[in-house]
């Protein structure tokens, strides 16, 4: 009876080499299970991700922008405090962060109550939702990371604040005034910090990069008061 067996598995093993159907037959049942379980594990991927952009994602994102438009007004009111914390009908920034964060309101909120926290004087508050505001926007970037150092600096984070300054005046310098005006605090900073050769260097390259702004035209002068204070080259 093995022999049989023996001789039968031989001659289906000719055939398959002598038939391409057979042998694409057998090929498809070996691996059609497998290719099966793969194609409804990729189904169900995408179709939770369709789902959750769908019913989760695109409300959330509609719900925080319905919530936003009265917290931007008080900001335009420079009503701080109302624009972080709403008036009893109105959600302010804190709640849209809070509630939803993964959105781009809740993410622009974040620079929203920064400002706001700058401006109350609530400097730590002011890091915290600055270092967590990012945009590819880079104007907008650029002002969040001006005001982020200005935090820094009120919180006496000198260092910090000086980077980030010049993070700010290289963020986005089609914005010549603004660029040069984040690049003249990290300059003054520094050289209130008492370093001057950091200084001179920030004010040499604020010359250099941004020679059509005020604080371009004025650099040579604070240039060459550190150079007679300290000895160092204007060159």
């Amino acid at each position: 009876m093995s022999d049989i067996n023996e001789e039968k598995k031989h001659l289906g093993h000719q055939a398959e080499e002598t038939d391409p159907l057979l042998k694409a037959k057998n090929i498809f049942e070996k691996y059609a299970k497998p290719v099966a379980i793969l194609v409804a594990a990729v189904i169900v991927v995408v179709g939770g991700w369709y789902s959750y952009k769908t019913f989760i994602v695109a409300p959330n994102e509609e719900k925080a922008s319905l919530s936003m438009y009265k917290a931007e007004e008080y900001f335009r009111m420079d009503s701080s405090k109302l624009a972080l914390n709403g008036d009893g009908v109105h959600k302010g920034f804190i709640y849209i962060i809070n509630n939803f964060g993964g959105t781009k309101a809740g993410n622009l909120a974040k620079y929203y109550a920064g400002i706001c926290y700058l401006k109350t004087g609530d400097f730590n508050n002011a890091v915290k939702y600055l270092e967590g505001f990012s945009t590819s926007a880079k104007q907008i970037q650029m002002m969040a990371y001006g005001t982020l150092a200005d935090a820094y600096s009120e919180l006496g984070k000198k260092e910090d604040a000086i980077k980030k300054y010049q993070e700010a005046a290289t963020t986005f310098t089609n914005d010549e005034v603004n660029s040069s005006e984040y690049l003249f605090r990290a300059a003054a900073l520094s050289e209130i910090n008492g370093n001057t050769q950091q200084a001179v260097e920030l004010y040499k390259k604020l010359k250099s990069q941004f020679p059509n702004t005020q604080h371009g035209r004025d650099a040579d002068k604070y240039i060459h008061r550190l150079s007679d204070e300290t000895g160092l080259t204007t060159k």
